[in-house]
């Protein structure tokens, strides 16, 4: 071998294999052809380590099989889980997923919708908190949690009915009085119907209720606070609450703890998102499960559609109770 051997190109692999390189085009592309041909071809690209250029290869389909999911950050457990689903629903399909975390910054939202688009990727599946955001036309566009228009497919759990379902376990559950804690922004998604549901289903089931609201970054001494006067300095205290999140959940039953009071036994919690400990194991607390796989698969499946102009303007999911040892039903379950 006379001197450094250099990258092989397809020419080189035709050559090999003995075939036309329109053959070698059509095996590399999935294309149909002999199977006496293919298997040359196969062949000499494993012989000569071929490697197909993925930029020469979108240049010339406009495709660059990769797909951008903007999300706040994985720290949340949450957000961890619906990333990690998101990546397995696209690698299936034989697509990548570039990565971007906003860590809630608007504008860095702004810039991961110009970045990536620049970048030219095949869709975007974005978790956002931009009340302002610009949405690029020509590109297909789905948004998990948040509804923007009939022309941005959306794809959400069922909010509403989840919290629906979270008072009238409470109550099945024998609380007389129950209390909703939430943080939440100005911004109208879908999360924000949580509380309505909570709200309808406790006047359903004839259930005594409180709220306590707070905005995003409020310190949570205001939930301390909400709930020593409504545990101890009342004649009619709590005895159940639901809570926005399961982080928000597993917070509030340490209030209640320090308060001196036990859970589940003097108060019940059923958070929301079906949080579950390094993964798979336990669930932190009894909650209402999000179907995140089928969140995921459903976003995909969208931003992937060759109808993107007919899809719906908002997918809802169902979500289902599942006891995690801070209600009285049953201990945390690990399967």
């Amino acid at each position: 071998m006379k001197g450094e051997r250099q990258t092989a190109t397809m020419s080189d692999v035709a050559r090999e294999a003995g075939v036309a390189l329109g053959t070698v085009s059509k095996v590399i592309n999935g294309l149909p052809v002999g199977e006496s041909y293919r298997l040359k071809v196969e062949a000499a690209v494993k012989k000569l380590n071929y490697q197909v250029n993925p930029s020469a290869k979108a240049l010339k389909s406009n495709r660059t099989n990769t797909i951008a999911l903007i999300i706040p950050n994985t720290i949340t457990p949450f957000f961890a889980l619906l990333t990690h689903y998101v990546n397995m629903a696209l690698e299936k399909r034989g697509y990548k997923m570039m990565l971007c975390f906003t860590e809630y910054d608007r504008d860095r939202e702004q810039e991961f919708v110009s970045m990536v688009v620049h970048n030219r990727v095949d869709g975007i599946i974005a978790l956002t908190y931009n009340p302002t955001l610009e949405i690029p036309a020509g590109i297909p566009f789905v948004t998990i949690d948040r509804f923007f228009s009939v022309s941005v497919p959306c794809v959400a759990s069922d909010n509403f009915g989840g919290g629906q379902l979270a008072a009238k376990k409470l109550a099945e559950l024998g609380c007389k009085h129950v209390a909703c804690l939430r943080t939440g922004s100005s911004l109208t998604n879908e999360p924000s119907k949580r509380k309505d549901g909570f709200v309808s289903g406790c006047m359903e089931a004839g259930l005594a209720f409180e709220m306590c609201n707070l905005s995003d970054g409020a310190p949570l001494s205001a939930f301390e606070v909400f709930l020593r006067h409504n545990l101890l300095e009342t004649d009619t205290p709590l005895d159940g609450l639901f809570c926005g999140t399961d982080l928000m959940a597993w917070q509030a039953v340490k209030m209640v703890q320090a308060l001196g009071l036990r859970v589940p036994e003097d108060v019940q919690v059923i958070g929301f998102d079906g949080v579950r400990m390094f993964g798979d194991k336990d669930y932190i607390c009894s909650t209402i499960v999000q179907p995140v796989p089928d969140l995921a698969e459903t976003a995909v499946s969208m931003v992937l559609s060759k109808d993107f102009t007919g899809l719906p303007p908002l997918v809802c999911l169902p979500v289902r109770y599942q006891p995690g040892g801070t209600t009285r039903d049953s201990q945390p379950a690990t399967v």
